[in-house]
């Protein structure tokens, strides 16, 4: 069980305030008084004074957020200062969409996102993935610009399937397939803000039982899923969550995924259409690629070394892996 003490909770609680005051705020100054308060309160929580990757990590997330907001401030005191001028401003509207896609670590902004989560631990990484996402997210969806959003989107979309392919390490490879992921949320945002809060709640649920997972195994890398004789339970778990969160039919996965297609062939946008695809394939195959791993080889020298996990919280990921396996069959038997 993840064990947090007075500190560590005193500082969830402000990061879960922070969003509720920035995306509840009726004022650009209020949102990014928000976001400063959710930056302060994150830097505690992935700082550790025994760890150097960490402590390092820290200091690159306060200098990059820190670019990001004194950009989104410049351009509240310009709306101020000419606020005729503000709205139909192109190049506002692009700045804007700049500092919130680099807060959220979008393609072309993301060149610091895998450098971070490699030095952060499985939880911190869980928050960075999923939590820090919502306040850009929402703050973007106030005032974008559809013809940036488009090009960022096929961006993150090739960035991440293609930036994960020589991955080793476990943390950059999620960093990556978080990168691909956020190309559809930026999609669904675009749609219907109802269709991007169930496609967080999917993502955020799949990459949540990935990460807990690797928390209790103590992996970092794909050669411990093989050097290390797992029960094959675990492996069967990993399989079925690693192919829900790269969106294979029939698994849950699929279905907020589905939708977003659906969309954009009504709508005729067949080449973004074939992007997604294309790159959900390579998605697959890297993720492929390590349940392979393993399920298939053998490290003889570790034989006598069988890995069993003894913990209550497995059963309920076991509950959430048979959901994403039965849930598209349901959900599509419930839609006809």
């Amino acid at each position: 069980m993840l064990m947090f003490n007075s500190n560590k909770m005193f500082f969830l609680f402000i990061l879960f305030f922070s969003t509720l005051i920035s995306i509840t705020s009726n004022s650009w100054f209020g949102c990014w008084i928000g976001l400063e308060i959710n930056l302060l309160s994150f830097i505690p929580l992935i700082s550790s004074s025994n760890n150097l990757l960490s402590s390092e990590a820290s200091l690159k997330y306060f200098l990059i957020q820190s670019i990001a907001s004194i950009n989104f401030l410049f351009l509240i005191l310009l709306k101020m200062i000419s606020m005729k001028n503000f709205e139909n401003n192109i190049m506002m509207s692009l700045m804007i969409n700049s500092s919130m896609l680099m807060k959220m670590g979008s393609a072309p902004f993301h060149f610091w996102f895998p450098n971070i989560v490699e030095g952060l631990s499985w939880f911190n990484n869980f928050i960075l993935m999923t939590w820090q996402k919502i306040t850009p997210m929402i703050l973007l969806s106030y005032y974008l610009n559809k013809n940036l959003l488009i090009i960022m989107i096929i961006m993150n979309i090739l960035i991440g399937a293609i930036g994960g392919l020589n991955q080793t390490s476990l943390r950059k490879l999620m960093a990556f397939s978080s990168i691909n992921n956020l190309g559809w949320m930026l999609s669904s945002i675009m749609i219907s803000e109802n269709l991007w809060l169930f496609y967080l709640m999917m993502y955020s649920m799949l990459i949540s039982i990935m990460c807990f997972l690797f928390y209790i195994m103590n992996v970092f890398f794909i050669n411990q899923l093989f050097i290390n004789n797992l029960n094959p339970l675990i492996k069967i778990n990993l399989l079925i969550n690693f192919l829900s969160l790269g969106g294979l039919p029939p698994f849950i996965g699929f279905f907020p995924k589905w939708i977003i297609i659906n969309f954009l062939m009504n709508n005729q946008m067949f080449i973004m259409t074939f992007i997604f695809i294309m790159m959900s394939l390579i998605m697959l195959f890297f993720y492929i690629r390590i349940i392979y791993s393993s399920f298939m080889f053998n490290y003889f020298k570790m034989k006598w070394f069988k890995i069993f996990i003894k913990n209550n919280y497995f059963l309920l990921i076991n509950f959430f892996s048979f959901i994403s396996l039965l849930g598209m069959i349901l959900s599509t038997l419930f839609f006809l």
